[in-house]
């Protein structure tokens, strides 16, 4: 009979996202205050509903220099506005700490934006595909699809969770719906087009 020592062997449904005991964070829309271009649309979604939008189930095994956490995150469907729902976004409060994605279930992608050149990259993050973020990175996990994101999180356990960055000045690219795709495009131009008269038809 295999032993099942503290947390060092870990069962998890892929499918729901879910590690039976484990802690569990919950995000719902009214903490991703300010992660949303599209204020308008945020406030009137909130103003009917306050929706879970995400969680993420933790195991710590160990702590100290080489260990390893891990997290399985769950982001279910939908939009506001044109924009995908989507987690805070983070980086590593130790820069150079590194992160494994590995994709379970459902459509979803990575925005990933280098904090000292400034650089933006969209992963996709699919089943059976892995997304390496490299350190100096901001990431932010996206649902892209019509079902349940599911994706495990792996990382050191020195790394901690830095969200000041993007509570400042949030990402530079915003990905939204446009012509039944994902599309990713510029925070300033996506604001400019808010303002634009039938814009918003444009993204719907």
């Amino acid at each position: 009979m295999i032993e099942r020592l503290a947390q060092q062997l870990t069962e998890f449904d892929p499918q729901s996202g879910v590690i039976e005991g484990a802690p569990i964070i919950e995000r719902r829309l009214s903490d991703l205050r300010g992660s949303f271009a599209d204020r308008e649309a945020y406030e009137t979604t909130l103003a009917e509903a306050d929706p879970v939008i995400y969680t993420v189930a933790l195991v710590e095994p160990a702590q100290g220099e080489g260990a390893l956490h891990y997290g399985l995150g769950r982001i279910v469907p939908g939009r506001i506005g044109a924009e995908y729902y989507l987690t805070k976004g983070h980086l590593h409060a130790w820069r150079p700490a590194a992160e494994i994605y590995v994709g379970l279930s459902g459509e979803g992608a990575m925005l990933l934006e280098d904090e000292r050149s400034g650089e933006s990259r969209l992963l996709s993050l699919l089943p059976n595909s892995v997304v390496y973020v490299p350190g100096f990175s901001a990431h932010r996990t996206i649902n892209t699809g019509s079902t349940l994101l599911t994706y495990l999180g792996i990382y050191s356990a020195a790394a901690g969770h830095d969200y000041s960055f993007i509570a400042g000045r949030n990402f530079r690219q915003v990905l939204v719906e446009l012509d039944g795709q994902p599309t990713l495009t510029e925070r300033s131009r996506f604001l400019a087009s808010l303002q634009t008269p039938g814009a918003n038809a444009r993204h719907e």
